[in-house]
C-alpha cells in the first residue's frame, strides 16, 4: 500500500474542514496538539483555521523539540515588479507525530527559492529572494526590509532589480 499512498499522496483527514483545490494532493500531514492540521500540499502549506500559506510567503520555519515556528511573510506593498514583504508574528505548532512534515516543508520552501541576495546599507539592509509562486509561470522578485530599514531607499533599489531580472538574459 506504500507504493499507492506515494503515486496518489496522503489522504485528508476526515475532520479537515479546508477545501484543496481542483487537483491539489495531500503529500504529508500531521495533527496539531490542540486540534487542527498542518498539510503540506504542491501550493502550500495548510495550518490550523483551516487556510493555506502559499511556499512563497513562508518567510522562516523551524523545527525543534517537536514544535514547528512558522513565520509567515504578507505582502506589505510594491516596488515596480518587485514584491515588498513584512514578517508577520511567528505561530507555533505542536505536533506529537510530525511524520515527514517538517522535512516535506523544508524541501518545498527551498524548491521555492530561485535566488537570493542581501544587501547591507548604513541603516539596516534588505533580504531580495527570487522566488517561484505555486500555480503561475516565472518568478517573482520579493523583498524583506530589515526593521528600521529606510523602505524609499530599499523600493528604489528593488524596482532597479526587477526591472533587470525582467529583460531577457542572452
Amino acid at each position: 500500500m506504500g507504493w499507492l499512498r506515494h503515486l496518489l499522496g496522503e489522504r485528508v483527514p476526515a475532520d479537515f474542514d479546508g477545501t484543496l483545490d481542483d487537483g491539489e494532493h495531500v503529500v504529508g500531514g500531521a495533527a496539531v496538539e490542540g486540534g487542527g492540521y498542518l498539510l503540506v500540499t504542491a501550493l502550500g502549506l495548510w495550518i490550523p483555521g483551516p487556510r493555506r500559506v502559499g511556499w512563497h510567503l513562508v518567510g522562516k520555519a523551524a523545527w525543534s523539540d517537536g514544535v514547528l515556528t512558522l513565520t509567515e511573510s504578507e505582502e506589505a506593498g510594491t516596488a515596480g515588479k518587485a514584491v515588498l514583504l513584512a514578517d508577520k508574528t511567528p505561530i507555533r505548532f505542536r505536533l506529537t507525530r510530525p511524520g515527514k512534515v517538517p522535512i516535506l516543508l523544508r524541501q518545498r520552501v527551498d524548491g521555492s527559492i530561485r535566488g537570493r541576495h542581501r544587501k547591507d546599507l548604513e541603516t539596516g539592509g534588505a533580504w531580495f529572494v527570487e522566488r517561484k509562486v505555486p500555480g503561475q509561470d516565472g518568478t517573482v522578485l520579493q523583498v524583506r526590509p530589515d526593521p528600521g530599514t529606510d523602505v524609499d531607499v530599499i523600493k528604489a533599489i528593488a524596482e532597479e532589480a526587477a526591472e533587470k531580472l525582467a529583460k531577457p538574459r542572452g
